[in-house]
């Protein structure tokens, strides 16, 4: 089973809601669940926030923020998630930001690092990673790991 169709049904059985903030991965992460016949079950919104204007605009990402830690942080992930959510009056808030090349990389952060939140009633959690591979390949993992923590929080809610 895919880890979209189970992200899906586990969605569906706990009764559960979901708002995607996307800006490295451009929509692939809502692209991949809304393909799954009767998402809008538990789908309600998912935003592409690629410029740091749409991030405070909006998500409401404080501007003091992006520019203390940077648009692709643990802080800015952080916030994403929870804006959405709270935007979006859903269960949980799954947001992804990262760089995802060929440039823009920095030694501090290079191509590849992404950083993916995921908040709910319960608190948040985040996680860091550095990918290697083309832009594709690397917008490719940052959706398959934002899902992955997604199935493996649906899952240990049971």
């Amino acid at each position: 089973m895919s880890l979209e169709k189970e992200v899906g049904e586990l969605l569906r059985a706990q009764g559960l809601t979901l708002s995607v903030a996307e800006s490295c991965t451009g929509g692939l992460i809502t692209h991949r669940l809304t393909n799954i016949p009767g998402s809008s079950d538990y789908i309600e919104r998912g935003v592409v926030v690629y410029s740091n204007l749409s991030k405070t605009e909006l998500l409401k990402v404080p501007v003091e923020m992006i520019e203390h830690y940077g648009a692709v942080s643990e802080e800015v992930a952080k916030a994403m998630a929870r804006g959405v959510r709270e935007i979006a009056r859903t269960s949980l808030g799954l947001a992804v930001t990262g760089i995802a090349g060929p440039s823009g990389g920095s030694p501090s952060k290079p191509i590849g690092t992404v950083f993916i939140a995921l908040v709910s009633e319960k608190g948040i959690l985040c996680n860091a990673y550095h990918f290697k591979g083309s832009r594709e390949e690397i917008k490719f993992m940052s959706s398959e790991k934002a899902l992955e923590m997604l199935c493996r929080f649906l899952r240990e809610k049971h």
